[in-house]
C-alpha cells in the first residue's frame, strides 16, 4: 500500500514539472521557440486538428490525473484505516480510466518527430521532457503495485 501511494506521490510531483516547464525548444539560426505540453494540445487544436487535440488531452492529461486522484481517494482513507466512500465505483471508474493513458505513445510520437526536425533546426529538450519520460516509468509502477485484492479485503473487513 506505501509503494503504490509513494509512487503516486511521485507522479503527482512529476507531473506538476511536466506541465509547468517548456516540453521541447527548437533554434532555427538565432530564433528560440519554446513550448509545453498544453501549448501544443492547443496548437493542434488551433491548427484544426481539434479530435487530435482532444485525443491528446485526454490520453496525456486527463486520464493519468484522474488514475493518480483514483489511488489516492482510495489508498490514503484505507490507509489510515478508514473505508472511502464510492469504493467499488471509483475502482470501476479506475479500470475504465486505466486503458485511456497513453503518455507512452504520445512520447514515441515526440520522438520520432524529435528525429525528423533534427535536421532541420536544433531540439533543445526542456526539463517537462525528461519528467514526463520519468513520469511514464512511475505511473506504469503505480499501477504495477496496485493490489486490487488487497483493497477489497479492507473493504470486506470494515464494512
Amino acid at each position: 500500500m506505501e509503494r503504490t501511494l509513494a509512487f503516486a506521490f511521485a507522479g503527482l510531483i512529476l507531473f506538476i514539472l511536466a506541465n509547468s516547464f517548456p516540453f521541447l525548444g527548437m533554434r532555427i539560426g538565432a530564433q528560440m521557440r519554446e513550448t509545453t505540453l498544453i501549448t501544443g494540445i492547443y496548437e493542434l487544436y488551433v491548427q484544426g486538428m481539434q479530435i487530435v487535440a482532444i485525443l491528446v488531452l485526454i490520453t496525456t492529461v486527463v486520464a493519468p490525473v484522474f488514475q493518480m486522484m483514483c489511488i489516492f481517494y482510495v489508498y490514503l482513507p484505507l490507509k489510515f484505516g478508514r473505508l472511502p466512500r464510492g469504493l467499488p465505483a471509483v475502482m470501476r471508474f479506475l479500470d475504465h480510466v486505466m486503458p485511456w493513458s497513453m503518455m507512452e505513445v504520445f512520447m514515441v510520437g515526440i520522438l520520432v518527430s524529435l528525429v525528423k526536425l533534427a535536421k532541420m533546426a536544433k531540439i533543445i529538450p526542456g526539463i517537462s521532457l525528461y519528467s514526463f519520460m520519468a513520469l511514464i516509468f512511475v505511473l506504469a509502477a503505480m499501477l504495477a503495485s496496485l493490489d486490487s485484492h488487497l483493497i477489497w479485503e479492507k473493504w470486506e473487513e470494515q464494512r
